[in-house]
């Protein structure tokens, strides 16, 4: 069957891609007219899809060109797709010098025979229209979780359930109608997926509009953006195929852009890849849209500093999510506000204008999570309306909490908590100023992946869910059962503003207070053995020192620390603070003295090496615990913080506590010092042992 077909090709595509990639590598060094079509493209795409993007990206990119591009050809049985498609037809080029002198195709390709037979088959039987996009999805995941592990972690490639689509869609329109009399029909009313992955969302909607309409919202009112070549591929072809079965005419979709879409909101000239891409990019930026809907990219950061696959920066993006939600959050710690799927709520709230609808599928973390009370501030401010439907299924809770999550509605794929989100945003009179409504509706606990998409299906849209409204207080909370009125009233153990503060702070317990230290390489820098734990600092510590003087030795200074260090996780575990300390050819020492203990999870203690370069976090603990002395004397209350997973509980240490202890932790200690033990100082506040005699005497 197909699917066995696609799990061999899974298996059987990375070493197919390291011997294309070779024979590009190969074509490089020998052939000048090669050498220099690669230096013109790599630039193109340097200039349009990312500054960073490495060589090794590129060859990847024309690896999966030539390695996928018959499949997604023949399944939609479009032969021309690559001297019509902008992007397909700049690669050809590309790839036609390529093939003059260095290989076959064909001949490279042969042993793939069974394999493209098997899934062409397979497509020609998907009849109905979820079958279809099942199968489109289900190639696609597979082909990127083989053959480009790192675009998969970095751009989060699992594709939406067709429940999920047809929900938001039906939702959509039923919005559209109720708040704004209006219809996806209509013209006017622009809508846009900028994340379009295999255009599974403007596909679904083209089956929603019209069919006297279908044309002109097709050639004029629907957006898409893609970062990625394959799905950009697979989504030209599918949204193309549609407006085929449904008129019975061919027509180019040019309303795809291949570029991020976060760059869009940069001021600087746009340069993407193509003369008719960069036109199409200036097309869309002076669209006025109504509609958002999509699956955005959703993590944070990279799994592993080694794979040197960060997501990468976007100035004018970051500085909007700055200026908003980080500024209004009374959270400490706030990187997670970076989150891809933040800044798109960030840039889709910008995009419509004075009216419009954002639908998303978002992590359900913001509707609790400390950091988010900027971004649930700003979102109640920003919309009139705001629908959500959290159905759960977060893997990162434990024991009964775990159970009542359920599955994951991305049939078990993701481990995060899912939600669907609705924003609908109205012209509001210059003196109304009330924040928006707030709708919620929870699945119920214990059902599983199918059992949740079911739910959807059932509900058809957003209309006959039996959504509560929330109360939202003064602090931005939204998720408001359980909590009790008189907490707000109850004295702080410490305060943001009571650590800053220069003079002695009133109103808190503790002057300060930390986070545990997180060390990002615990296999390296913990250990319950002493030896083996001097063993494998000793031998990272040679290896980043090696590294280090074949820095200072290199001869091509453009060069960047990404693309030069070793990224062996056998000989060493990079940090971005660790790349910077090599790039300021810093070398590092082992001391004896370094290695303390720990309380690495509760009731379980380790020995840490305590370096200020090899463990990535150490937040205050240098002044809390700063020698094994201060262990005599010093303690620190440990409890877990509000966006714990886990029920709330503390406990006490007298050793370095990590941040993974009890969850969101923060540890207010008895004392602090300076970073070498000395000048002991109480860290309870004047106010609070006042506080403490005015109760209980002296």
């Amino acid at each position: 069957n197909w699917h066995a077909a696609v799990a061999e090709f899974r298996e059987t595509v990375p070493a197919l891609g390291r011997e294309m990639t070779a024979i590009i590598q190969n074509a490089r060094r020998t052939n000048p007219r090669f050498s220099n079509a690669f230096a013109d493209f790599y630039e193109l795409c340097r200039a349009s899809i990312n500054p960073n993007l490495s060589t090794d990206a590129v060859e990847e990119m024309l690896s999966q060109h030539i390695l996928t591009e018959r499949t997604f050809r023949t399944v939609f049985n479009n032969p021309d797709f690559t001297r019509r498609n902008i992007i397909a037809r700049e690669i050809e080029n590309v790839i036609d010098v390529l093939t003059e002198e260095a290989f076959s195709r064909d001949e490279f390709l042969a042993g793939l025979d069974a394999f493209y037979l098997a899934i062409e088959d397979a497509a020609r039987l998907c009849q109905d229209f979820s079958q279809k996009q099942h199968f489109l999805n289900t190639v696609y995941e597979q082909f990127f979780q083989g053959f480009s592990v790192k675009d998969a972690d970095r751009h989060g490639i699992v594709y939406t359930p067709q429940p999920i689509v047809d929900f938001m869609v039906k939702s959509v329109a039923q919005i559209l109608k109720n708040e704004f009399g209006r219809t996806l029909s209509d013209e006017g009313v622009h809508i846009i997926d900028a994340f379009v992955g295999t255009g599974n969302f403007i596909v679904r909607l083209m089956r929603e509009i019209d069919k006297t309409a279908l044309e002109h919202k097709y050639r004029n009112e629907l957006h898409c953006n893609e970062v990625l070549l394959l799905p950009y591929y697979i989504a030209s072809m599918n949204i193309e195929h549609e407006f085929y079965e449904a008129t019975g005419r061919y027509v180019p979709f040019d309303k795809i852009c291949l570029v991020d879409t976060f760059d869009l909101a940069e001021e600087q000239q746009l340069s993407l890849l193509t003369r008719e891409n960069t036109e199409r990019a200036e097309k869309q930026k002076a669209s006025p849209m109504f509609v958002v809907i999509g699956n955005p990219p959703y993590n944070v950061g990279q799994r592993n500093e080694n794979d040197n696959n960060q997501n990468r920066k976007h100035e004018a993006m970051d500085e909007r999510v700055r200026e908003t939600y980080v500024q209004d959050s009374a959270a400490q710690l706030k990187m997670s506000l970076y989150d891809p799927c933040i800044k798109a709520l960030r840039w889709a709230s910008d995009r419509i204008g004075e009216e419009g609808i954002v639908a998303f599928v978002t992590n359900n973390s913001f509707l609790d999570a400390i950091a988010s009370d900027g971004l649930r501030k700003h979102l109640a401010q920003d919309f009139t309306k705001i629908y959500h439907v959290n159905l759960k299924g977060n893997a990162r809770t434990s024991g009964e909490q775990r159970r009542k999550e359920g599955g994951n509605v991305f049939d078990d794929k993701v481990r995060v908590s899912v939600g669907i989100t609705f924003l609908v945003k109205k012209a509001k009179p210059a003196e109304n100023s009330a924040s928006a409504e707030v709708w919620l509706y929870h699945v119920d606990d214990y059902l599983k992946s199918t059992e949740k998409q079911n739910v959807l299906a059932q509900f058809g849209d957003y209309t006959t869910v039996p959504m509560k409204r929330a109360a939202v207080n003064a602090k931005h909370t939204w998720l408001t059962e359980g909590l009790r009125p008189e907490f707000a009233t109850f004295t702080p153990m410490g305060s943001k503003a009571a650590k800053a503060s220069k003079s002695e702070p009133e109103g808190v317990i503790f002057r300060t207070y930390s986070c545990g230290i997180a060390t990002s390489r615990d296999d390296w820098v913990c250990n319950f053995n002493r030896d083996m734990l001097t063993a494998n600092i000793l031998r990272m510590i040679e290896f980043y020192n090696a590294e280090v003087s074949r820095w200072k030795r290199r001869t091509d200074l453009g060069t960047t620390v990404n693309d030069f260090v070793a990224t062996d996780l056998a000989k060493i575990k990079w940090t971005d603070r660790l790349k910077s300390a090599l790039k300021s050819e810093k070398t590092l020492d082992f001391s004896s003295e370094k290695i303390r203990m720990s309380l690495y999870r509760p009731f379980m203690k380790s020995q840490l090496y305590f370096d200020r370069l090899l463990v990535h976090r150490v937040y205050r603990m240098p002044s809390i615990f700063p020698t094994p002395e201060t262990e005599e004397e010093n303690r620190a209350i440990c409890v877990s913080g509000v966006g714990s997973k886990k029920p709330f509980h503390c406990l006490m240490t007298n050793v370095i506590p990590f941040a993974g202890l009890l969850g969101a932790d923060q540890c207010f200690p008895f004392y602090t010092y300076d970073e070498d033990g000395t000048n002991r100082r109480e860290n309870i506040t004047d106010w609070a042992l006042a506080q403490f005699r005015a109760h209980y005497g002296d």
